[in-house]
């Protein structure tokens, strides 16, 4: 990500300069004392982001932002003052956020987390409808990393050198750009090993990954700080990444969209990195599979309601095969039945899902499902 700073103290300039190159995520393209020299950088080269102090000389940071959302309306702006009072005519300058002096790097660093967010829907979202995306590295059933371009079908395996360098690798992306310590990586992945040895293995599979990513994904960078380590990705998603946010704005914007959201769903391949059954990814996993599991099933409940019965009883089949035990799904499956007339399949598939829970787990479906059924039932009885 590319960004720009405009204040008319060079203090400042450098001070700010200095907190982005610690976080380590924008790349500063310029720096200016007037708005007009910034705005003149704008007009021969785009940025993605203009940090830019409101209590200037000549021309304010307000007047500026008005001509760079002339000139180009998706670079982002983020306000850098010392007065508060100007906060309600920044925002209504559509600013993305607004930061008071003296700049703290936790504050900053929330900011860019925000513009993060935002590039990264700016190039799978257009008008809140998405576009299909490959991304870069799925972690959906397993760990992927995809050739440039390459389509998500017939993906071409990574080879790691070692199985720990992967789970490595993994376990940094976990943490989404966060910064993980020494400590944190060696507990999580050789807890087993005394100190010293386990500090090779870390330092063996550093190495590794860093070749793997020269050798297939030149935009990231392992990166090393203070004894800790993270990931840093310059804006690519992850599949997760793209599944969870489009599964956010939908819920947001109040559900709807069915083709929207049958693109989402296609992302969620299998429970995330369930064929490497790392421990420390399973309160992720479990959150994901519920998110999946809710989606899917109000989509159903949707096409049930909007007349879409038939593709609602195949949703829910291929939901059902997922979450063979779910009474949620037994009921929608046996509502869907009953809006087709079909009460012969709706008999077929409560007792086949009774069976299942007694053989495999030695229960009997929820009260609430078993009245439904008898519900369903008492209408094709003759009166």
């Amino acid at each position: 990500m590319k960004a720009i700073l405009i204040d008319d103290e060079r203090s400042a300039l450098t001070y700010l300069e200095r907190l982005l190159e610690a976080d380590g995520r924008l790349t500063v393209m310029g720096k200016y004392t007037s708005a007009q020299a910034g705005l003149d950088h704008l007009a021969a080269e785009r940025v993605d982001i203009v940090f830019i102090d409101i209590g200037m000389p000549e021309m304010n940071g307000l007047e500026a932002a008005e001509w760079i959302q002339q000139l180009d309306s998706h670079i982002h702006i983020v306000f850098v003052t010392a007065y508060s009072e100007y906060a309600i005519e920044a925002f209504e300058l559509q600013a993305l956020d607004y930061l008071l002096k003296p700049v703290h790097a936790r504050r900053l660093s929330k900011t860019i987390d925000r513009i993060a967010a935002l590039l990264a829907d700016s190039r799978f979202s257009t008008s809140g409808v998405i576009v299909k995306q490959t991304p870069k590295v799925r972690c959906f059933q397993k760990l992927e990393i995809l050739e440039d371009g390459q389509e998500a079908v017939g993906a071409k395996p990574f080879k790691w050198r070692t199985l720990k360098s992967q789970e490595l690798f993994s376990f940094l992306l976990h943490h989404e750009g966060d910064w993980v310590s020494k400590e944190q990586l060696l507990d999580a992945l050789w807890p087993e090993y005394h100190l010293d040895k386990a500090v090779v293995h870390l330092h063996t599979s550093i190495y590794q990954i860093r070749k793997a990513l020269k050798e297939r994904m030149q935009d990231t960078k392992l990166e090393y700080n203070l004894d800790r380590y993270r990931l840093n990705r310059n804006g690519w998603a992850t599949d997760v990444e793209l599944f969870e946010r489009g599964i956010s704005e939908w819920a947001a914007s109040g559900s709807g969209g069915t083709p929207r959201m049958d693109s989402l769903l296609e992302l969620y391949r299998g429970n995330y990195l369930e064929e490497h059954d790392y421990p420390w990814a399973y309160a992720k996993r479990e959150k994901l599979r519920n998110m999946y599991l809710a989606c899917a099933s109000e989509l159903a409940r949707e096409e049930l309601r909007s007349g879409g019965t038939r593709k609602s009883v195949q949703r829910l089949i291929s939901l059902q095969q997922r979450e063979p035990y779910s009474d949620d799904i037994c009921g929608l499956l046996l509502t869907a039945y009953a809006q087709l007339g079909d009460y012969t399949a709706a008999q077929k598939h409560y007792e086949s899902f009774v069976s299942l829970l007694e053989d495999e787990l030695g229960i009997e479906p929820q009260q609430v499902t078993h009245q439904l059924y008898i519900q369903l039932k008492t209408q094709t009885q003759p009166a």
